[in-house]
């Protein structure tokens, strides 16, 4: 994450008005071709503005871990990554220990934050670095590592990284109750792996290094809380009464409530949650400051703000003053309805509590007024915003860009890219998805590879939506050459194309004649990683998809006929039956086995 210092009397950048000037170009490798120029001649003035604060840059934005590691390293390193013609393995490693470079800690940690959405090649250079004499990883780098593969669900990998360190007895420190937390959150994020994360917890208890630590309690917070968040809330809570039932002189903390109450709150139980905070009550668990933060937030949720006023209320009479915590649903709530009379109400009375507005509170008007399409309430917040110090983030700029996104307006959004640019502020990986989505709605591809260009230059890595934006794109407007190469880079990277993508690309393939490159997409993606429960469709071509239509097109025929010249029912039954295929059998007698088993 940056770290911007700001002046006491920040300068400000002209109005958005002047956003629709042409600016000195921040970066000579970004180039906007000259068919697509973006900005035209402004009109004399615009009757809302954005100021943006310049904020006083170090040379070096992202502080080095590791002053032991050379500039010229890092870059020799990430070429080798970006090459096209090296794959993770052994191409990679023979390629990285040709560079002769030392690896250390900080070097690696640069890097991944580069390259966190590939995986493969991730793996493949920590686990060349692990071999190389005198490399000791740290804890940080060590979860990273194994949080890259976790989001990318090679599960197995991490596991075998984890174990070799907590049993090989090599740097067993590393493995800590953060990697288990890691692995937690990845499962309960992960469609249908609740199981795994429960046994990911069991499993880490069982460890004297994490009892020794005192962070089971710590690591059924994180279960409980990774699973409501993911829509399991039934789940967790059954799991916290099996652990009640088994310890019986535990007492749950006031957190492990309030993970409840948010969970069910969040699945939109209301039921549920109401019951909860009477079951506390009667067991006098006394409610804190988040709390009701938790139950505020709940009913404003379930647009019940009348409610959520009313908590405010009966907080204050069992002495709990309010906070931002309290304040800042209700003020969200407000601004997505469009109420914003009554969220500068409310906003007010936030401004006189003792701890004030925080950034999500200006965040939350900003993303209203955005909403609504109202660009001068939205400028008046940040000024506001800025006279009390609160500093804007790369959060409240990117809901103008998703406003700019939605509405189309590239012109407005590339010329607030390039002010940020030219301000000192760098765009994160959500700011370029919005550019490009938006981009390839406009069907502008040039310049929305021109972003991708400067997207990778500035060390954000293409994930699996920009990079299937791309490709449909591409598709679209038949550069399928360009296609096939970002598709088999997103392979190299270890991320898996989703089938959508391949069915389009292979369609557009055979239909210009590209047979060979059709039966090397078809090669790839038959040994990517992909679902089990799908049938393995990638491998075959367009033969197999004619054989079966022309299959379906028979029988419906025969069928017709038959019922043309049969009028006995039972006649018709038997002559179905002889009709189906092995597969609906198959998919029966599965469906049978599962009726029996939920019966048992």
């Amino acid at each position: 994450m940056k770290t911007f210092f700001f002046l006491p009397k920040p300068r400000y950048l002209l109005s958005l008005a002047s956003l629709f000037h042409t600016f000195p170009n921040p970066n000579p490798n970004f180039q906007r071709p000259p068919s697509h120029k973006l900005v035209n001649r402004p009109p004399p003035y615009r009757h809302w503005d954005l100021p943006i604060p310049t904020p006083i840059q170090t040379l070096n934005p992202k502080p080095n871990p590791d002053p032991n590691f050379s500039q010229a390293d890092f870059s020799s390193i990430c070429a080798l990554l970006t090459d096209p013609a090296l794959s993770s393995g052994a191409s990679l490693e023979d390629a990285l220990s040709r560079t002769g470079i030392k690896p250390c800690s900080g070097l690696l940690q640069t890097i991944f934050g580069h390259f966190d959405s590939s995986p493969k090649l991730l793996f493949t250079l920590f686990c060349w670095a692990v071999k190389q004499p005198g490399f000791e990883s740290s804890e940080t780098l060590f979860n990273f590592m194994v949080d890259v593969l976790a989001k990318s669900r090679a599960f197995d990998s991490a596991w075998l990284l984890l174990l070799d360190r907590a049993e090989a007895g090599e740097q067993p420190d590393l493995v800590s109750s953060n990697t288990f937390s890691i692995l937690i959150r990845r499962y309960a994020r992960a469609a249908g792996m609740t199981f795994s994360a429960i046994r990911t917890f069991e499993f880490a208890c069982s460890l004297d290094s994490i009892r020794d630590q005192d962070s089971e309690w710590s690591l059924l917070e994180i279960l409980l809380d990774s699973l409501c968040k993911e829509g399991h809330v039934r789940v967790a809570s059954e799991y916290f009464d099996q652990q009640k039932g088994l310890n019986l002189s535990w007492v749950p903390s006031i957190r492990v409530y309030n993970i409840l109450l948010n969970g069910w709150f969040r699945s939109r139980k209301l039921k549920h949650a109401e019951r909860l905070w009477r079951t506390m009550k009667k067991g006098n668990v006394i409610p804190t400051v988040v709390t009701y933060g938790t139950l505020v937030e709940g009913y404003c949720r379930m647009r019940r703000s009348e409610r959520a006023i009313e908590l405010v209320d009966e907080m204050r009479g069992e002495g709990i003053e309010p906070n931002a915590i309290v304040y800042n649903p209700i003020i969200d709530s407000f601004s997505e309805a469009g109420r914003f009379k009554e969220a500068m109400g409310m906003m007010e009375r936030c401004l006189v509590s003792e701890t004030g507005p925080t950034i999500s509170t200006y965040n939350s008007l900003v993303k209203g007024f955005c909403k609504a399409g109202d660009l001068v309430g939205a400028s008046k917040v940040l000024k506001m915003m800025i006279r009390r110090d609160v500093a804007p983030t790369l959060t409240t700029y990117n809901y103008f860009f998703r406003y700019f996104s939605r509405c189309g307006k590239i012109e407005e959004g590339m010329n607030l890219y390039t002010k940020m640019i030219e301000s000192g502020h760098a765009p994160d990986r959500l700011s370029y998805h919005l550019l490009i989505k938006m981009m390839c709605e406009e069907e502008r591809l040039d310049l929305a590879m021109q972003v991708r260009k400067e997207m990778r230059v500035r060390g954000c890595d293409l994930d699996l939506a920009t990079s299937t934006m791309l490709i449909h794109l591409l598709c679209k407007m038949c550069r399928l050459e360009e296609a096939f190469a970002e598709f088999e880079d997103m392979i190299r990277r270890g991320i898996v194309p989703q089938y959508l993508t391949f069915v389009r690309m292979n369609n557009a393939l055979r239909k210009r004649g590209l047979t060979e490159m059709a039966r090397k997409l078809c090669e790839m993606m038959t040994y990517a990683p992909h679902s089990s429960k799908l049938p393995n469709t990638y491998s075959g071509d367009g033969d197999a998809s004619r054989e079966r239509k022309t299959s379906i097109i028979q029988r419906a025929e025969a069928m017709s006929d038959i019922l043309k010249t049969c009028n006995d029912p039972r006649e018709l039954v038997k002559r179905r039956s002889s009709f189906e295929n092995t597969i609906s059998v198959a998919n029966r007698l599965i469906e049978d086995i599962k009726r029996r088993a939920n019966k048992t």
